[in-house]
């Protein structure tokens, strides 16, 4: 039904709108970078090392019993399982050595940084299970990654990030033009940067399914910058004569209903997650949502604007020309 009031053909001056976009990128990405210099990522378990238990909640295991039955410092919040089921989740990282027993301290420096967790981890669980009569039943989760497993993790997924980007690099360069390389990466580089700052400010938590939702994203973003692309050189081929600003904006205009109704689709699906999927998953259903936004803003206000900053090569071949070219569809 709505879509009887869209207008078969827009004809919105992006191109005019780009350094107000760029203004505001250039806040975004300052903002973005100051959060990350001053207050971090708030590392999961899963890069930060340490242990996370969901335990099933019931009237005599509260938020306030384990809390005060814990034996170390551990950060204790409620929360809804997958299931529906009412959980609390216990995260704490590896005790002081001096804490952990008169054998432990006499062990050496890399065996204490190996079996620190673990060991930490069972005296946790010895201790709730004989303060508040839990058995194994009722420990839902008990996850624990030391500190050695969590610095590879880490790097390993920083890694994939600049892997994809690179490849990204490559394969429009080798597809389009260098000036549609540079204006890809630019925005892929844009929406992860300010999806880091949004994490950090929002202090939610960065674990490896945030790394999934960052790759998830480079892969969204860069898909609509490659439709913008195709169609902007395609226009460039048709009308050799017209202003590069008015082939970018024609572009533009011709793949808005394409880009907003796959946006729109796909935040349908992203929400449900979000608000349906339990807090496994929330963290990861946001940063694609965020991305979503930011990826389809920067495919228009960052990408576009700077192939039209840096120029496009008008001594191509024509589009009759071009090997296995059968026409503008």
């Amino acid at each position: 039904m709505l879509l009887r009031y869209w207008p078969e053909s827009t004809k919105i001056k992006f191109m005019s709108l780009r350094m107000g976009g760029a203004l505001l990128s250039v806040l975004m990405i300052t903002a973005s970078i100051y959060f990350l210099a001053m207050r971090g990522l708030n590392l999961g378990v899963d890069f930060a090392g340490g242990t996370v238990m969901e335990i099933q909640q019931t009237e005599t295991v509260t938020v306030e019993t384990v809390r005060a039955a814990m034996p170390f410092a551990a950060e204790v919040n409620s929360a809804v399982g997958t299931d529906a089921r009412a959980i609390i989740v216990v995260k704490f990282g590896a005790a002081d050595p001096s804490k952990l027993g008169d054998e432990f301290t006499t062990l050496k420096p890399e065996a204490q940084a190996e079996r620190a967790q673990q060991v930490t981890n069972d005296i946790v669980k010895e201790t709730l299970m004989e303060k508040l009569g839990l058995t194994d039943e009722d420990f839902l989760r008990d996850d624990s990654v030391g500190p050695k497993v969590s610095g590879e993790l880490f790097r390993s997924g920083i890694l994939a990030l600049v892997v994809a980007l690179a490849l990204m690099l490559a394969y429009i360069w080798f597809r389009f033009e260098w000036q549609f390389s540079v204006g890809a990466v630019a925005a892929l580089a844009h929406d992860v940067i300010i999806t880091l700052g949004v994490f950090s400010l929002m202090q939610l938590e960065f674990n490896l399914t945030t790394i999934a939702a960052l790759l998830t994203i480079i892969g969204y973003s860069m898909n609509d910058t490659v439709v913008v692309f195709d169609r902007v050189r395609e226009e460039r081929r048709k009308y050799k004569k017209m202003p590069d600003r008015q082939v970018i904006d024609q572009s533009l205009n011709m793949t808005l209903s394409r880009t907003l109704l796959t946006s729109g689709t796909t935040l349908l699906a992203l929400f449900a997650i979000f608000f349906l999927g339990g807090p496994v998953l929330r963290g990861m259903s946001f940063a694609l949502i965020w991305g979503i936004f930011i990826g389809t803003y920067s495919s228009i206000f960052i990408a576009s604007s700077i192939v039209l900053s840096l120029g496009m090569d008008l001594n191509k071949k024509p589009a009759e020309d071009v090997t296995g070219f059968q026409g503008v569809r």
